[in-house]
This record gives C-alpha cells, sequence and structure tokens, in this order.
C-alpha cells in the first residue's frame, strides 16, 4: 500500500466511524481525532515531557491541547510559520510573553502573538511533537504528504537546533497505529521515539536513523526558491 493509500484509508475510517473532529472533513490534513486532549494528558506524563524546556510543535488542530499544556507549565514553544515562507520561519511562544495562552496557541492566534525568530537565535528544541495521519509502533510516520515536518526537522539540524538526542513524539488516535510493515520510510522521514494515544503510551526503539539535514536531491527547485531559509542553507 503506498502512503497516499494508506492516508485515505486512515481519514475514511475516521469520517466513517465517527471518530474524526472539527475541522472537516478529515481529508487533506492532520485530522483531529476523538479525546485528543487525554492523548495530550498522557503526552505530559512521560519523562521526555518533563524533561523538556524547549518544544516544538506543528500547528493542527490535534495537537493544540499539546501546545496550551506545553505554556502552561512554562515550557517555551515554537511553531514553524506556514510553509516556511517568512525570513524569520519559527515563531516563539514564551509563557512570559503571552498573556491570552489559548488564543496564542491557535493557527491564527500564533501569528498574533507569535514572536518570528531566526533559527540561529532558537536555542536547542528538547521536544518535538509533530502532526501525524498514520503511524506504526515502529516510529514510521506518514504526514499529510506535503513534507514540511520533516523538512522542518532538518532546517533545524542545519543550524544544530536538534540532533540524535531530540526525542520526537505524536499524538494519534489509536485507530491511527497501523501494523508494523505498513509504512515504507523514505530517507527524508524522521522517526517517532513516542507515540501516544488517549489510551496508551509507546516507547517506539526507533532503529531507523534519524536524516543527517537537507537531502537536496529531494527538493524541488521551486520549493527551494519559496523558502528563505532553504537558500541560506543551500550549498554553493
Amino acid at each position: 500500500m503506498s502512503k497516499d493509500d494508506l492516508r485515505e484509508r486512515i481519514w475514511d475510517h475516521l469520517e466513517t466511524e465517527g471518530i474524526a473532529r472539527f475541522p472537516f472533513p478529515p481529508h487533506g490534513r492532520i485530522p483531529n481525532f476523538a479525546n485528543a486532549s487525554d492523548a495530550a494528558d498522557r503526552l505530559a506524563d512521560t519523562d521526555a515531557w518533563a524533561a523538556a524546556d524547549t518544544l516544538k510543535c506543528n500547528p493542527d488542530a490535534p495537537q493544540l491541547p499539546v501546545r496550551r499544556q506545553a505554556l502552561r507549565e512554562g515550557k517555551t514553544l515554537y511553531m514553524a510559520v506556514p510553509r516556511l515562507s517568512e525570513p524569520k520561519p519559527f515563531l516563539r511562544l514564551a509563557p512570559k510573553e503571552v498573556d491570552d495562552i489559548d488564543d496564542a496557541t491557535t493557527v491564527s492566534g500564533s501569528a498574533k502573538h507569535g514572536v518570528p525568530v531566526d533559527p540561529e537565535a532558537m536555542p536547542p528544541i528538547d521536544l518535538i511533537v509533530a502532526g501525524s495521519v498514520a503511524v506504526d509502533a515502529a516510529g514510521n510516520r506518514v504526514g499529510k504528504g506535503e513534507g514540511f515536518s520533516d523538512l522542518e526537522f532538518a532546517v533545524l539540524r542545519g543550524f544544530d537546533r536538534v540532533d540524535d538526542d531530540t526525542t520526537v513524539a505524536t499524538t494519534v488516535h489509536d485507530s491511527q497505529v497501523v501494523d508494523d510493515g505498513e509504512i515504507e520510510p523514505d530517507r527524508h522521514d524522521v522517526p517517532l521515539d513516542l507515540i501516544v494515544t488517549p489510551t496508551r503510551t509507546v516507547e517506539t526503539n526507533a532503529v531507523a536513523d534519524l536524516p543527517d539535514g537537507l537531502y537536496w536531491d529531494d527538493l524541488a527547485a521551486e520549493k527551494i526558491d519559496e523558502i528563505p531559509v532553504l537558500q541560506r542553507l543551500r550549498p554553493e
């Protein structure tokens, strides 16, 4: 089964079984799911969460409870600017700089409350929380198909803000965890260390290597031209 076929299977299942939550339809996005807040609570009980002062999190709806929990616990949160389109491609949400946590952690609110920052001005990231469409217990992940989660990791690796010790986690519904062997990872895919659902926490012991950085042969020239930070990192 291709990644596209797997995405469609998961999106269809979440919709037909009544698991999907706003925004609708779940197709074409990181799908929101029932009891996403329970998965966020379970993530907040992990050692990786307790040890993290600085997080990077995706902006999608199912991880909204994760972002709010992070700020309420005094952690600094970074979110990528959509499509990394700005010269300063990340937004900093720091507890002392945010008056309205509920608003600041939404997609629209992050642009209003977040402080644009250059990767060189960011501290090392302790924990990455990625959105997912499907995952397996071996730590393989399928996103919505645009590749920006993995690209953001590669950019941060280019600036030495993440490394092999950076924990990567996701929160998903139990039905988004598929059988081992259903996901064939590509070389730029970032493996997961933690998978957290509303009912369980899976430490994957991922064996796949983290990407070394940017694989320029995998990037279309148009994408490089549209993303200023890639132009900075591109080899001469």
